[in-house]
């Protein structure tokens, strides 16, 4: 063979090569997805955060004891059953052939280390009050495959929950340093961690020995950012495939962009206003807080500030929370009659209040509280608005410092008892009730209500309760509900991803196809 002959040889593999190469490139392209998002997580500790932002990443690496779809259904996971044996115990049977991603095997004494010495440690968890609450794991009659979990009290609603408690690794945990827990993920989800670059992007792959099968997603990526026009710039290039959360500001100009599919779903999420009740706030009275209700005009705040994306609530559960109420109507806007219960409460010349709001967690959280300031100066309240980002303003919340704020809420656990308990229960840092309890509202007579619903194990007794102390705490307007509201998602018509919204507005990878 001549030199030139072998010359032609080399080219033509060499050519081959790229071609291949680039072909192959091609197919990874295909099969990646990356997701636009407007919140970065914080750790990848499965338990170091209890942010939805978090926990939306965490469900691509971990798994709870249950898991949902995105219709909110309760589901199995890493464990195949479950029952109530009694007020306390709950019964579990795992999974068997179950690998973490660094092969070791899922087993029982997993779930013990994470339920009791994970949960509860300050210094890893914020999960200490669900942590606090669990008395023992334990093996049935010795079998590795069965357990019961036993609670300090009873909680009804503790299954409801654990598709947000992940498990993790004991051998691995017990092993590393915080830090490398807190940067490199080892659970045994759908997906196995590849390179994180913290506030930027986040990659990862599909777990080749899932249980579940190998998700047809092969590559993901998600990246935050958190200005709304960057956002929107990522999803019109082709840089992301598929984007959480449209500014409401910006969803004219997105859904007439002929390349973007635009995808909507009513929002779990209640935005409410929070107000405290102690003898010295003029919030003391019913009456100013009726008041205050009824100076809102909620419907236009939803057509100026929201631009109608948004519905009126008339309470914080959603409907598929148990403990909603369809009796539970708003009080209508009629700023004539809150003077005049404001006069009756003795403020006939009005007071002022201080308003405290984030400016970046919630759609529009600074333009509502500004617009709730104008409300109630026609009535006569004097209102400062106090809006800060959240790194600081959730810490004033969960501090009790508060008289007046804004905040949003859905219940990741579908109970209004868990929501009772976190947002309206007097204030108590033994059990950890009233945790988001901002300006400490106190309801004896609402407390003793929310302790009998724990001790009813039928249902739906229980939701008939859950029903009267939701009816209770808004006839005694415990809080003035806004609206629910709209989560929205760009999908790139060019991406080939089939996409379904959660109702938990997590990004769960394994749930997408192809086309």
């Amino acid at each position: 063979m001549s030199s030139r002959s072998v010359s032609r040889i080399l080219i033509l593999f060499v050519v081959f090569s790229l071609l291949l190469v680039g072909s192959m490139g091609v197919l990874a392209q295909d099969e990646k997805v990356t997701v636009g998002v407007d919140a970065p997580p914080r750790t990848m500790d499965p338990h170091g955060s209890d942010a939805d932002s978090n926990l939306s990443v965490m469900s691509n690496f971990f798994e709870g004891l249950l898991q949902r779809n995105t219709k909110g259904e309760l589901l199995p996971g890493l464990a195949t059953s479950w029952e109530r044996v009694d007020r306390l115990t709950w019964r579990f049977e795992l999974r068997k052939g179950v690998e973490f991603h660094n092969g070791n095997e899922f087993t029982w004494e997993d779930v013990k280390y994470t339920f009791e010495e994970r949960l509860e440690n300050p210094e890893v968890s914020e999960f200490i009050s669900f942590g606090s609450a669990i008395e023992s794991v334990s093996r049935v009659d010795g079998n590795d495959w069965v357990i019961d979990i036993v609670t300090t009290e009873p909680i009804p609603y503790f299954v409801q929950n654990l598709h947000q408690v992940f498990i993790v690794d004991k051998e691995s945990t017990m092993e590393r340093s915080q830090g490398d827990i807190g940067t490199k993920p080892v659970g045994t989800g759908p997906y196995v961690f590849d390179e994180w670059v913290k506030g930027s992007y986040l990659r990862m792959s599909a777990n080749q020995n899932y249980w579940d099968g190998v998700p047809e997603v092969k590559n993901a990526e998600i990246r935050a950012i958190t200005e709304a026009s960057t956002r929107l710039a990522t999803i019109s290039s082709g840089e992301v495939d598929v984007l959480q959360g449209i500014p409401v500001t910006m969803y004219e100009a997105v859904e007439n962009n002929n390349s973007i599919e635009v995808i909507t779903r009513p929002s779990r999420r209640a935005i409410y206003l929070g107000l405290g009740n102690r003898d010295e706030l003029p919030t003391s009275s019913l009456k100013v807080r009726k008041a205050m209700y009824m100076a809102i005009n909620e419907k236009e705040l939803i057509e100026k500030v929201m631009f109608g994306h948004a519905t009126p609530a008339a309470q914080i559960p959603d409907p598929p929370t148990t403990g909603y109420s369809d009796k539970i109507e708003r009080l209508e806007y009629n700023p004539e009659r809150a003077k005049e219960l404001l006069a009756e409460a003795g403020y006939e010349d009005g007071f002022t209040i201080t308003l405290s709001a984030p400016n970046d967690r919630y759609v529009q959280d600074e333009q509502i509280a500004s617009t709730i300031a104008s409300y109630l100066s026609k009535v006569g309240i004097d209102v400062e608005v106090d809006a800060k980002p959240k790194s600081v303003y959730f810490e004033e919340v969960m501090n009790n410092e508060l008289d007046f704020y804004l905040i949003g809420w859905f219940d990741g656990s579908y109970d209004f008892g868990r929501s009772y308990s976190k947002l309206l229960h007097s204030v108590d840092p033994e059990t950890g009730y009233g945790t988001f309890n901002g300006a400490r509202y106190s309801d004896s007579v609402a407390d003793q209500l929310y302790e009998a619903s724990k001790k009813v194990v039928d249902p739906d007794l229980r939701a008939s309760i859950l029903r009267d102390l939701n009816r209770l705490a808004m006839e005694r307007v415990a809080v003035i509900p806004l609206h629910y509201q709209e989560d929205t998602y760009a999908v790139r018509k060019d991406s080939s991803v089939e996409f379904t919204p959660r109702s938990d507005t997590w990004i769960v990878f394994k749930e997408m196809s192809l086309e």
